[in-house]
């Protein structure tokens, strides 16, 4: 009886110190995107001070705590030029994190996230069509339309395709997915050889690389639903993405029906990403990289994972969009050619861990 006594009243305690370790992991990220997104607003061509940065927002949102002592053209630069790109590369970078954890728990990978699955090219393909053929049978949300479904048509190829036996195995997952995406972006790019207008290819061609240029705050309002939405629904599920940490028949004897949750959590999924890529073009790796660092830190349960992946996804891809625009100045770096190159080895290492793993629970 002593002994139990001593094990729950350790566990007791360990509670609160995992809770505070978890409040302060989310304080820490959030003045991470606090300082990044300040960053983003400050750094460019013209330099803003930040303190100037923080007037000028606080300014525009009614509070006056201090003078007025910018100009109408530094004014401008925040609010209408810099301040849609941070906010559209907050957003992205959030729903691209949340949706790979959530991927990498459906389909227990991971590898898992929405570039490596063909999903970003499924949505890429879609909204490409609409840009290409002018369809807008969906009104001003067509093209969004259009990326959902290629993205959930996407991902329910590389699923079917990568399930064998009632079983996945991850390089069958990981081919599936390079395979699906190979022949989308090759449908992609015969129809910017195809289309008349030359303009129009160039266009779309540096769009499918990735970049957060030429966002106004007018189409802002999809993106920022479509995450609040997938963060909302992620976070009410996030007790049966753990259980499917757990494997499928643990899960299904838990009481979960697992492919009705599946099938529901990929249109979610898709959605998302059909709504992200259609902003700002396909980005990857965001997806894969941070759900994994976020783990190191606040541990597997997605209750914590999928908040503190929100707030690292944001903060990482508003940082890689300074560095994108400042590096190579007065030229700009596609984003997600910089999230390519940070993301890349960042695979390659995980191939390997996994590699590891495996060849020690064999041995």
């Amino acid at each position: 009886m002593t002994a139990l006594a001593t094990d729950a009243g350790h566990r007791t305690a360990v509670k609160p110190r995992r809770r505070a370790a978890f409040a302060a992991t989310l304080v820490a990220l959030t003045a991470l995107l606090a300082a990044c997104m300040t960053a983003g607003l400050a750094f460019g061509s013209v330099h803003v001070p930040p303190a100037q940065v923080w007037g000028i927002v606080t300014h525009a949102l009614g509070a006056d705590w201090m003078e007025p002592t910018w100009t109408r053209a530094r004014e401008t630069i925040v609010l209408d030029v810099r301040g849609p790109r941070v906010l559209l590369g907050a957003v992205t970078g959030a729903g691209l994190a949340v949706v790979g954890t959530a991927l990498q728990a459906l389909v227990r990978n991971p590898l898992a996230e929405p570039y490596l699955l063909g999903a970003s090219s499924g949505a890429s393909l879609g909204a490409v069509s609409v840009i290409v053929f002018g369809s807008s049978f969906f009104g001003t949300v067509s093209l969004s339309a259009a990326a959902f479904a290629g993205a959930l048509g996407a991902l329910v190829l590389v699923y079917a395709t990568a399930r064998t036996g009632g079983r996945i195995t991850s390089m069958r997952l990981v081919l599936a997915g390079v395979a699906v995406a190979s022949v989308l972006n090759a449908l992609l790019n015969m129809l910017l050889l195809t289309t008349d207008n030359g303009n129009e290819a160039r266009t779309v061609l540096a769009w499918t690389m990735g970049g957060l240029g030429g966002v106004s705050w007018a189409s802002l309002w999809l993106p920022g639903l479509a995450l609040l939405l997938g963060i909302a629904v992620l976070m009410v599920q996030a007790p049966n993405l753990n259980l499917l940490l757990a494997g499928e028949e643990a899960a299904a004897t838990m009481g979960l029906d697992v492919a009705r949750f599946r099938a529901r959590m990929f249109v979610l999924v898709s959605l998302v990403t059909g709504v992200l890529v259609a902003a700002a073009g396909p980005i990857g790796f965001v997806g894969l990289m941070l759900p994994h660092i976020v783990r190191l830190l606040v541990g597997g349960d997605h209750r914590r994972v999928l908040p503190a992946a929100a707030l690292g996804g944001a903060s990482f891809l508003v940082l890689s969009d300074i560095v994108a625009r400042t590096v190579t100045a007065p030229e700009e770096i596609p984003v997600g050619v910089l999230t390519a190159l940070c993301g890349g080895p960042f695979f390659l290492w995980l191939m390997r861990r996994d590699a590891r793993k495996k060849a020690g629970g064999t041995a």
